[in-house]
C-alpha cells in the first residue's frame, strides 16, 4: 500500500472521504483541499450503468460549458485554402493542411483540438495511429468534421468539450480550474451531467448515473450524491 504524502493526509483530514456531498459542497471542498502551485484542473468522473462494449450503449457527446474550461484551448484547423481565412478569423491557433499533416506524422501533437472538413478526412484519417490514442481524431459527432469551420472553432474556444464513456463505463473530463469560484464549477458540472442524462441509451437498464466524483489535480476525490445532480 502506497504511503500518503503530507499534503494528501492534510487534504483527507478536511472532509469525510466516504460521505456523499451535494455538488455545491463538493466544489467548495475541492477548492479547499487543492494546494498546487499552479492552477489545477478540476475534473469530474461520472460512472454510468452502461456496457460500452455494446454499440447501443455507447455514450458520447459534446457540451458547451457555461464558464469554459479555464484554459486557452489550442486549435488546429486542417482545411483547404478557401477556408483558411474563416478559421483564422474564428481564432484558430494553427491553420493549414499538408504541412501540418507532415508535422503530426513526425510526432507533433502540441494541440488540444483538431477541426477539419469532410473533403480532407481522407488525408486526416491516415493520422489515426498518432491522433487516436491521444483523443485528437476529428469526428462528425463531436462537430469537429464540418464545413462550418469558423463556427466549430468559435465553439471550442468558448468552452465546448467532447466527452466519451471509457471501457469501464466512466466519463472523465475537466469542468474548470481551481481558480473558479464554486458556483462556476457547479454550473459547468450540472451542464455536463444534464447533457449526459439526455444521451441515456434506451438499452441501458437500471440506475443510469451510478456515482459522481469531483477532484482536482493531485487531490483526493470527493464523492457527490448522484440525486443532487440528476434532478
Amino acid at each position: 500500500m502506497a504511503r500518503l504524502t503530507k499534503n494528501m493526509k492534510e487534504a483527507l483530514s478536511k472532509f469525510d472521504s466516504e460521505k456523499e456531498y451535494n455538488l455545491g459542497e463538493a466544489a467548495k471542498i475541492v477548492k479547499d483541499i487543492t494546494n498546487t502551485k499552479f492552477d489545477s484542473s478540476v475534473d469530474i468522473a461520472v460512472r454510468l450503468g452502461v456496457d460500452p462494449r455494446k454499440a447501443n450503449q455507447m455514450v458520447r457527446g459534446t457540451v458547451a460549458l457555461p464558464n469554459g474550461v479555464g484554459k486557452d484551448v489550442k486549435v488546429l484547423v486542417l482545411c483547404t485554402p478557401d477556408k483558411e481565412a474563416e478559421a483564422k478569423e474564428a481564432g484558430a491557433d494553427y491553420v493549414g493542411l499538408d504541412e501540418y499533416i507532415e508535422k503530426i506524422k513526425g510526432g507533433w501533437t502540441d494541440i488540444d483540438v483538431i477541426v477539419t472538413m469532410p473533403s480532407v478526412m481522407g488525408k486526416v484519417g491516415a493520422l489515426g495511429r498518432v491522433l487516436g490514442p491521444r483523443g485528437l481524431m476529428p469526428n462528425p459527432k463531436s462537430g469537429t468534421v464540418t464545413m462550418e469551420i469558423g463556427k466549430a472553432v468559435a465553439e471550442v474556444k468558448a468552452g465546448k468539450i467532447d466527452f466519451k464513456v471509457d471501457k469501464f463505463g466512466i466519463i472523465h473530463t475537466t469542468v474548470g480550474r481551481a481558480s473558479f469560484d464554486p458556483q462556476q464549477l457547479v454550473e459547468n458540472a450540472k451542464e455536463l451531467i444534464q447533457t449526459i442524462i439526455k444521451l441515456k441509451p434506451t438499452a441501458s437498464k437500471g440506475t443510469y448515473v451510478k456515482s459522481v466524483t469531483l477532484s482536482s489535480t493531485m487531490s483526493p476525490g470527493v464523492k457527490i450524491e448522484p440525486k443532487s445532480v440528476t434532478v
